[in-house]
């Protein structure tokens, strides 16, 4: 189940959910706790829907299918946090993953809000916390102090100390273009990968990245191999990214599906409905796609 705002660009929000899920072998119960309006450059505003709203949808999928993993998205209000983790509360034995996103775009009033109850009231539900080296940083340790930035197990410390004993951080910068994740907790780093860094801004690799890692952990793999999955499919969705339109790029969640069969070997007879069926071939229809979609 992943609670995510609407995004009708399709850059994130869950349209990359829901995407990115099916890609992972699950099936997404999608609950819509508000909409964005953005662009695949930025976000401009978003229209929050009410707690009761977002706890109707979950509750009435929840009593008819069970939910192997929960994603926790941007959900746009203090008061839809508390409706989520009063359910989350009731289903403390499936795993919850929170993804906090770069908030920048909001008014800080309502930042502020949005993190100090999502501190105090998502996290003590929360099994993973994933989010930016940066955001974390900011976020759980504001008065850093150190001659150094904080590590993946400082941000680990500081979020265990709210209640969550796992976290991903993302994007930690690295020498040669190179950035790392790392999976840790206070104690230790349990799996790490760094990956070349692209000379490219995107947009929605967090949503994808979080709700392909629900849905390996809905699927039965363990922390650490749904981690390392996950970021390979993250990686490889960055990879085939694509403008669809003038904007940032978006990942391709669907690159697995492009098809590298040659058209013209394809025997139309293996179509056929049977033996004595006469297939008369169409004449070539050749419409060139615009320009930024998908090959798929």
């Amino acid at each position: 189940m992943t609670f995510n705002a609407n995004d009708p660009s399709g850059a994130g929000g869950l349209t990359a959910d829901v995407t990115a899920i099916a890609s992972a072998g699950a099936h997404a119960l999608a609950i819509v706790t508000g909409a964005y309006v953005r662009d695949t450059t930025e976000i401009f505003n978003h229209f929050s829907m009410d707690e009761e709203s977002v706890t109707e949808q979950a509750r009435t999928a929840l009593e008819d299918v069970p939910a192997g993993a929960i994603k926790v998205g941007f959900v746009g209000s203090p008061e839809n946090i508390s409706a989520i983790a009063e359910i989350a509360s009731d289903y403390a034995d499936v795993p919850l993953v929170a993804y906090m996103p770069n908030l920048s775009w909001w008014q800080d009033s309502e930042i502020d809000s949005y993190l100090d109850a999502f501190r105090e009231l998502m996290l003590p539900q929360t099994t993973l916390l994933v989010g930016n080296h940066s955001s974390l940083w900011r976020w759980l340790l504001p008065d850093w102090s150190g001659e150094r930035n904080p590590s993946a197990k400082d941000i680990a410390k500081a979020a265990a100390e709210l209640g969550v004993p796992y976290t991903l951080v993302t994007g930690i910068p690295l020498p040669d273009q190179f950035i790392d994740n790392v999976l840790a907790t206070p104690q230790a780093v349990l799996y790490s990968e760094k990956f070349e860094r692209f000379e490219a801004i995107f947009a929605g690799a967090g949503d994808t990245l979080t709700a392909a890692l629900a849905a390996l952990l809905a699927n039965g793999h363990d922390l650490q191999a749904a981690t390392a999955e996950a970021l390979t499919y993250l990686d490889h969705s960055l990879d085939a990214g694509f403008h669809p339109g003038m904007g940032h790029i978006v990942p391709d969640r669907l690159f697995w599906a492009q098809a590298d069969v040659d058209d013209e070997d394809t025997d139309i007879e293996d179509n056929a409905p049977g033996d004595d069926a006469a297939l008369t071939p169409l004449p070539f229809f050749d419409l060139p796609p615009p320009n930024g979609t998908t090959k798929h």
